[in-house]
């Protein structure tokens, strides 16, 4: 056999071509079929794609296209198997490729690949590691989808993001089934507007892991490439995992729901107050309500809140309270009087206290901010003030009760004829005064109803109801009359005194003596007067006393002293008539426990 110069020595010839073929230093591939696949890939072009030349054999030039070309504006159409091309590697990176392909015969055809090497290619394909990198190194993971197998090409971190090993290119129809069902329709329908658009969309959405089934946030950004006629021709994209910053969204969320639950019940006003721009923000709804204005109102600056709203009289000592948190550690506590509108068009003052802290730029930096709470303390002030006056007035009741048993005891001792006599006497006095104060106790606004105080005197001497005109042996007539307790105390004892005289020696003590009693209100010069009528008729003949005796100097020093009353007894034969004229003392409005505002 003849020796060709460029031959082998030893080489037969029909070995040199396939020789040739594995042993040349550029990827060759061998194409055919009418959809131009690959029957054979010699090592280089596997070594270039790092894939195996089995691996390579069946698969389409298009196969191996990379998203790449789509992005740089390159997709080169390869109808004449010419020119320049990004195609994907195993692992998913691209590497831009110059073809150039040999004449067809037998429908076969060879087309030789080679890596570009010039310095444009190679800056970018720098770039494209770097921005890789970059991604990589913000939690972002590459992606890719082709509609055309309907797969998605996962870099490495997107791949890890969603559960699958790297390398992994999974349906979308599976990455479908990770998605919530209550996500899948509101991304579809963004992500279709954003492609009708042109423009990139952004979702956030849970996902189930394809590796553990965990459920995870991610955020999703994408946009579809399109060919010149605008047709889609896949989507690219990068994912990155957000659960962490999910999971304190909702932590977040979960924190300021209680807070604000806890504020709702406690009726605590939420409020930031900006420093140096002089602006109010309220947080919730109570803050409005204690201040009575409405969102379109507007909050209240700090300036206004000074100037109108705080009472004159605590402006020095709420201004302190500012200035010693901003010199201190932060910390506000203030207690002030402001004005607000009340429900009948007016204005009233209410007692806030406010509490809060000073947030500030840096340790010894301006103060930005104040963040507080505000709370309407009204109507504990007033509960606070009234529980002191109260007490007051038990001392001041204790005191005068004490006085008056001394002068029951002093009084019933020395009229008495007998130990039976004084305990009889003394016995029925307490009792009464004791009524009188148990009135005085059950009632909220320390009153005692007069036609309660004869009523549970004179009822076991009653045949039937006491009522005017009923016919009755006693007979009450006159209006509803509280008696405040500085004065119930002496008028019920001075009505035991009576009732207790008519038992012994008056119109109570035979079978057909009768009592009178009418009561009236009338108009005073600086405050009402009770007109009060005690008749006796029916009784033996009523003679004056020949001596005084408790009840009757309880009757004239008492209620002349203590009641500022005018009393007259009149002795007649045929009964006792009495008449007082007893001023009804004012009565202190803090005392009220009804009463809901200042």
């Amino acid at each position: 056999m003849d020796q060709r110069p460029d031959a082998a020595p030893g080489l037969p010839d029909e070995l040199l071509p396939r020789f040739a073929f594995e042993g040349a230093p550029v990827g060759l591939a061998c194409l055919g079929g009418p959809d131009r696949r690959i029957l054979a890939a010699n090592p280089a072009l596997a070594a270039l794609l790092g894939i195996a030349p089995a691996a390579l054999s069946g698969r389409r030039l298009d196969d191996l296209d990379h998203p790449q070309g789509a992005r740089t504006g390159q997709d080169f159409a390869l109808r004449d198997l010419a020119g320049e091309a990004w195609w994907r590697r195993a692992d998913g990176s691209p590497v831009r490729v110059r073809l150039r392909a040999g004449p067809e015969r037998d429908g076969y055809r060879i087309v030789a690949v080679e890596a570009v090497a010039d310095g444009a290619a190679e800056a970018r394909q720098t770039h494209s590691e770097q921005t890789h990198l970059a991604l990589a190194s913000a939690g972002l993971g590459e992606w890719s989808w082709n509609p055309a197998d309907g797969r998605v090409t996962l870099a490495d971190r997107a791949a890890a993001i969603l559960g699958y090993p790297a390398g992994a290119t999974p349906l979308w129809a599976d990455l479908r089934e990770m998605v919530g069902r209550d996500d899948l329709d509101r991304i579809r329908a963004t992500v279709q507007d954003a492609v009708a658009k042109a423009i990139p969309y952004a979702v956030e959405l849970r996902i189930r892991r394809a590796n553990d089934g965990q459920e995870a946030w991610i955020s999703a950004r994408g946009q579809a490439t399109l060919a010149p006629d605008g047709t889609p021709t896949g989507m690219i994209g990068v994912l990155q995992d957000v659960t962490a910053r999910e999971e304190a969204r909702r932590a977040l969320h979960d924190r300021e729901q209680r807070l604000r639950v806890a504020t709702t019940v406690a009726a605590l006003g939420i409020f930031e107050w900006h420093v140096l721009d002089d602006q109010s923000i309220w947080e919730n709804e109570r803050m409005w309500e204690i201040f009575r204005r409405r969102p379109q109102d507007g909050t209240i600056s700090m300036r206004e809140f000074f100037r109108t709203v705080v009472h004159p009289e605590d402006k020095v000592a709420f201004r302190r309270s500012v200035a010693a948190a901003l010199h201190g550690d932060g910390v506000l506590h203030a207690t002030t009087r402001i004005r607000r509108p009340d429900d009948g068009g007016g204005e009233v003052w209410r007692t806030i206290e406010m509490a809060g802290r000073f947030e500030r730029d840096g340790p010894a930096g301006l103060p930005q901010r104040l963040i507080g709470v505000v709370a309407d303390i009204t109507d504990r002030k007033l509960a606070e003030e009234r529980q002191s006056l109260l007490i007051r007035e038990l001392h001041h009741r204790v005191k005068n009760t004490l006085a008056t048993v001394q002068a029951i005891v002093g009084s019933t001792a020395r009229t008495a004829s007998s130990i039976d006599s004084f305990y009889e006497a003394f016995v029925g006095r307490i009792m009464s005064l004791a009524h009188t104060h148990s009135v005085l106790t059950e009632d909220v606004w320390q009153t005692a109803s007069l036609r309660g105080l004869l009523e549970n005197e004179l009822r076991p001497y009653g045949d039937g109801e006491m009522r005017a005109g009923s016919g009755g042996r006693i007979e009450l007539d006159g209006p509803a009359v509280d008696l405040p307790s500085e004065i119930a105390v002496p008028i019920g004892m001075a009505i035991h005194e009576l009732t207790t005289n008519a038992a012994k020696y008056g119109a109570l003590s035979n079978r057909s003596g009768r009592v009178r009693i009418r009561w009236s209100v009338e108009t005073g010069a600086d405050r009402p007067r009770l007109r009060f009528h005690w008749q006796e008729s029916g009784g033996p003949a009523v003679a004056p006393p020949t001596r005084q005796g408790f009840g009757s100097r309880l009757l004239q020093r008492v209620l002349t002293t203590q009641v500022q009353a005018e009393v007259a007894t009149d002795y007649a034969p045929g009964g006792l008539v009495l008449t007082m004229l007893a001023p009804l003392p004012a009565r202190n409005a803090a005392l009220n426990p009804l009463l809901a505002t200042l």
